[in-house]
């Protein structure tokens, strides 16, 4: 909603402010399809060269973000808390009963009752390497933090690819505007024999161009690029504190101070109340 907000505001300013100094839309709307056409594609063009088909579906897909904001919810941040509370709980009472969650989590009955974190495939390889690595003495704390810290940094790697590739369409947008202007002008002179009045609307929108490129750029696309890289290094948190939580039981830290732990290291506007926390965990010692 947000998100929408920003391009109405955007919209209203550029153009309103453009009709209030007595400005006229004529000229405009009647280059914009022309304009938008040599600009928009392409920059489309030069998006599909840049970038092979799994990029364009990966930068496509992020969109989304731009307006719906990060995958992970305040109570996707409890809920993991309560699973990983859950298996560090068994694992220290029952290592054999574990590895059964840890092999199959499809079938688990402990990931299913979590079923958006159970459909995160990342979310759940990094749990499960990370007890299974565990269960065969590859225990060492500092090693495993390394290498999590690591894996978690290759995931957000690739996961920013889509901000990398829309804000270098943001970068040549301009020099498209300007592409786009040039021949405006090579238009214009070739009616360089007509009166000053068709001259200056042939003149104006040649400079739609120019307009269109900065306006695009600058806009819409710049900070849609900006928008997508927060919304996912919001998101990387979610996969840190499955870090924090199994790196402090690898510690060997009571199960419920490696919850508190994680929880300390949510983000202000994800981290669960301690009593609200406290009451999910002992709904699921109940539940168990």
């Amino acid at each position: 909603m947000i998100g929408l907000i920003g391009i109405i505001i955007i919209f209203a300013m550029v153009f309103g402010g453009y009709l209030l100094a007595g400005g006229k839309l004529g000229i405009i709307l009647k280059a914009l399809p022309f304009e938008m056409m040599i600009i928009g594609g392409a920059a489309v063009g030069a998006f599909v060269i840049s970038n092979d088909m799994s990029g364009i579906k990966h930068t496509l897909g992020g969109l989304g973000k731009v307006f719906k904001g990060a995958k992970w919810k305040p109570a996707d941040y409890r809920d993991l808390l309560c699973l990983l509370f859950e298996l560090i709980r068994l694992g220290r009472s029952n290592p054999v009963g574990l590895e059964e969650h840890v092999e199959n989590p499809e079938g688990s009955a402990i990931f299913s009752r979590y079923p958006r974190i159970a459909r995160d495939h990342e979310a759940v390889a990094l749990i499960c390497d990370t007890l299974r690595s565990a269960s065969m003495n590859y225990d060492d704390p500092h090693q495993v933090e390394e290498l999590l810290e690591k894996r978690i940094e290759a995931h957000q790697h690739h996961a920013l690819h889509s901000t990398h590739a829309l804000q270098t369409v943001a970068d040549g947008l301009p020099a498209l505007g300007i592409v786009a202007a040039v021949l405006g002008v090579i238009k214009t002179m070739a009616s360089i024999d007509q009166p000053p009045e068709v001259l200056g609307k042939l003149i104006g929108s040649a400079l739609v161009g120019t307009f269109l490129g900065v306006f695009l750029a600058y806009g819409l696309v710049a900070p849609f690029a900006t928008r997508l890289k927060s919304v996912l290094e919001d998101e990387v948190h979610f996969y840190r504190l499955i870090r924090e939580v199994l790196v402090a039981n690898l510690h060997q830290h009571p199960p419920q101070i490696c919850i508190e732990v994680g929880r300390q290291n949510t983000p202000g506007h994800n981290r669960p109340g301690f009593s609200d926390l406290e009451e999910a965990l002992k709904s699921t010692r109940e539940a168990a």
